[in-house]
């Protein structure tokens, strides 16, 4: 990856207040995994991986995640329950604790950047208390030649301290865990918290408020990938819809699985370097390329091994968000750069857990902007406690956690840029049929990936009322056939064998979009409002 010529072997850290010396600079993921193992931090998997556990916290904390309100970001944040609001003295007075903190901490430092494309290119500098830490750093970002590292200036910081506990009523945060972005001081500060997601996160919400504000390029929460004859493809979807699956094709070149631009030289680039999988019941048969690349630098979190280092990958006693981080090089058949033209078509991912919306079906512009607004998908039974039925959920532009800015924003941005590239937008249930969660079936991967198939072939026909069936509750238009599906999939309610069922559960998840929607009505245009369900239960 990197040329011949010499690294800078150290890095001073003055300017952040750290005085000492005890600090590794761009330390090789192999010499990191070493040094987890040596201070007892993980274990070595049978297939080469690393396998750490990254304690209290599995998984993001979203209400532990502020920005700091300040001249940049006072009138341009959409605060509230998303972005909560930190003040700025309180910032200041946090970081000199955790700089205290790590001051006497053996320290491991990487520079990397986000952004494939040059013209966007954001500089970081992570600096974390764990070794496994900053390997994930090296697998999630973008990894600088020898020649790129010897004037790297860094743009961000991301300081990341699992061991540093706030204490909530004098350091202003939550409890003792928290993430907090400063656009001032451009800093990512993380504490209290193992879990490697808050990393990329931060500099992914940094981005997504950076890109449109500064750059006029639109941020997305998807993976991609491109064809043989540069037809580039993009996933929306929230985690457990199938977003990194669907992308990772031995047919198709990936760009990437989950952190996208869109920029005005009709381009779609990558932010990242690495892919953060799940890995909940991974098998060989079913996801060949993500589990091929689970291997010597992959780093698997939160699994359960056997003595012989074997992975249950159907093993949830931890956590159901088991993971693994490997850099993109691990995938054989990946665009290089990352980047691609132009999307030629668009799907939004959803696992519909009421079993009501068609297991594919093409979207209106209107339409589109709607459902990219409200990003749907659905909680099953057993998840939470208490959850006893599927439950809708709403993360709004298919990633709300990460979204600085008013999702309108981002919806307006897409909206204008899929009429100009003239994209196909596709609905497409990766959820239930038969019946809701309990009582019909998730739906086969293979008939997923037929449907997706079909769609970049051009195989699904013109947009007209022979070839689709426009659903009387969602306005959707589904395909009446496609190759490789059995045609009774493609109608959810021919799947049910009970039409009265089928309409009371519909109307009922239609009714959820229209109270989730209510939010966004006073800042959705009209044309946005129409893209909703047509028919409500009163």
């Amino acid at each position: 990856m990197n040329n011949s010529k010499k690294v800078p072997s150290s890095v001073s850290l003055e300017d952040y207040g750290i005085k000492h010396n005890n600090v590794h600079y761009q330390l090789s993921p192999s010499r990191l995994q070493e040094i987890t193992l040596e201070k007892n931090m993980g274990k070595e998997a049978s297939s080469g991986a690393l396998a750490v556990n990254t304690g209290e916290f599995t998984g993001r904390s979203p209400m532990d995640r502020f920005i700091v309100k300040d001249k940049i970001t006072e009138n341009q944040v959409w605060w509230g329950d998303i972005n909560i609001p930190f003040e700025p003295s309180k910032f200041d007075a946090l970081y000199d604790k955790v700089i205290e903190y790590i001051n006497d901490k053996e320290l491991f430092v990487r520079d990397c950047y986000a952004c494939a494309d040059v013209n966007y290119r954001m500089n970081i500098r992570v600096i974390n208390e764990y070794p496994w830490s900053n390997m994930f750093a090296y697998n999630m970002f973008i990894r600088p030649t020898n020649e790129e590292l010897k004037n790297f200036d860094p743009e961000w910081t991301v300081i990341n301290a699992p061991g540093f506990m706030a204490e909530a009523e004098i350091d202003g945060t939550r409890q003792h865990n928290f993430a907090i972005l400063n656009f001032t001081r451009k800093i990512a500060l993380i504490g209290g918290t193992g879990y490697t997601g808050e990393i990329k996160k931060g500099i992914f919400s940094a981005l997504n408020f950076i890109l449109p504000v500064q750059k006029n390029t639109l941020p997305m929460h998807c993976s991609a990938n491109v064809g043989k004859k540069g037809d580039t493809a993009i996933f929306f979807g929230l985690s457990g819809t199938g977003k990194t699956t669907l992308s990772t094709d031995a047919k198709r070149k990936l760009i990437g699985d989950d952190e996208h631009g869109w920029n005005n030289e009709n381009a779609v680039f990558n932010f990242e370097g690495g892919c953060y999988a799940k890995v909940i019941n991974l098998s060989a048969e079913q996801e060949p390329e993500i589990y091929g690349a689970i291997k010597k630098g992959a780093i698997l979190e939160n699994v359960i091994m056997n003595d012989a280092g074997e992975v249950d990958f159907e093993n949830t006693s931890i956590t159901q968000n088991t993971r693994v981080s490997y850099p993109i090089y691990h995938i054989e058949n990946i665009k290089q750069p990352s980047l691609g033209e132009n999307p030629k078509n668009i799907f939004f991912l959803t696992a519909d857990a009421f079993g009501v919306l068609p297991p594919i079906s093409k979207l209106t512009p209107s339409q589109a902007a709607y459902h990219f607004i409200s990003g749907y998908t659905a909680k099953v039974a057993g998840t939470e406690a208490g959850v006893k039925e599927p439950i809708p959920s709403f993360s709004a532009c298919f990633g709300a956690p990460f979204m600085p800015l008013h999702p309108t924003k981002y919806a307006e941005m897409l909206s204008k840029k899929m009429q100009e590239a003239g994209v196909n937008v596709w609905l497409v249930n990766t959820g239930w049929t038969g019946g809701p969660y309990g009582v019909g079936t998730r739906m086969k991967l293979k008939y997923t990936r037929a449907m997706i198939n079909a769609v970049l072939n051009g195989d699904l026909g013109l947009y007209n009322y022979k070839e689709y069936h426009i659903h009387s509750v969602f306005g959707v238009a589904q395909p009446r056939k496609c190759p490789g599906v059995p045609t009774e999939v493609l109608s959810p309610r021919a799947t049910w064998n009970d039409d009265d069922a089928y309409y009371k559960t519909a109307f009922k998840l239609s009714n959820a979009f229209r109270e989730n929607f209510e939010q966004f009505e006073e800042h959705a245009s009209e044309e946005i409002r129409r893209g909703g369900p047509q028919r409500y239960a009163f």
